[in-house]
C-alpha cells in the first residue's frame, strides 16, 4: 500500500509538473501570437504616397540672345538680350536687361526700346517688357517712360496699361497719361487717359 501511495503522489507530482510546463507553453505561444499580429497589422498598414510636385522650371538656356524679325527678307526688328529661359509650354523669360530695335524700309535704326527684363507668352504670341521701360523715337526725337510695354509682332502694334510719360525734345513739353497705344515703330500713338501736359527744358 506504501508503494502504491508512493506511486500515485508521484503520478500526481509528474501531472502537475507537465501541467505547469504545458501551460507555460500556452503562455508563449499566445505573447508570440500577440506579438506577430502587432507586426502584421503594422505592416500592413498602407503608406501614404508622397506629393510628387511637377518640375515648372526652365527646360533651356541661353546666353547672348539675339532674334530677328524680317519682311521680305528686310529686317525689321532685332532683340538681343544676355539670357533667355524657355519652358515646357514655349514661353521664354529674359531675365536680363532687353534692347529692342525697329528699323525703317532703308534699314535705319528709327525707335529702341529698353529695358530690365521681358517675357515672351506663346500662347498669346507677345513681347512683355517691364522694368525701367524706356522707347525712343530718333525720327520724331521723343522718349516714352513706362513699367511696363507690350509688342504684338503680328498686329505690329505696341501697348500698355500703365502710367506713360512722353517728353518732346522738339517743343519741350512732357505729357503725362495712363494707357497708350501706338504702331510698333512709334510713328503714330494715342494716350487713353491724359493727365497733364507741361513746359521742361529741350533735349532728351
Amino acid at each position: 500500500m506504501d508503494n502504491v501511495k508512493w506511486i500515485m503522489a508521484n503520478r500526481q507530482a509528474v501531472l502537475l509538473v507537465i501541467r505547469n510546463q504545458y501551460l507555460q507553453k500556452m503562455v508563449y505561444y499566445s505573447l508570440f501570437i500577440v506579438h506577430c499580429s502587432f507586426i502584421l497589422l503594422a505592416c500592413g498598414e498602407p503608406k501614404q504616397a508622397k506629393k510628387v510636385v511637377p518640375y515648372s522650371g526652365p527646360i533651356e538656356e541661353i546666353n547672348d540672345v539675339k532674334l530677328l524679325y524680317s519682311e521680305g527678307a528686310v529686317v525689321k526688328v532685332k532683340l538681343t538680350t544676355a539670357k533667355q529661359l524657355r519652358y515646357e509650354n514655349e514661353n521664354r523669360r529674359y531675365p536680363k536687361p532687353v534692347h529692342i530695335l525697329f528699323y525703317n524700309p532703308a534699314g535705319q535704326e528709327i525707335t529702341t526700346i529698353d529695358s530690365d527684363s521681358g517675357r515672351y507668352d506663346k500662347a498669346k504670341d507677345i513681347y512683355v517688357v517691364m522694368g525701367h521701360v524706356v522707347v525712343v523715337n530718333k525720327q520724331k526725337q521723343e522718349k516714352l517712360l513706362t513699367p511696363e510695354l507690350t509688342w504684338n509682332p503680328v498686329t505690329k502694334k505696341v501697348y500698355t496699361d500703365k502710367d506713360v510719360s512722353i517728353l518732346s525734345q522738339l517743343t519741350g513739353e512732357k505729357l503725362y497719361g495712363t494707357g497708350l497705344d501706338a504702331n510698333q515703330d512709334f510713328s503714330k500713338y494715342a494716350i487713353r487717359k491724359v493727365n497733364g501736359v507741361f513746359n521742361v527744358q529741350g533735349g532728351i
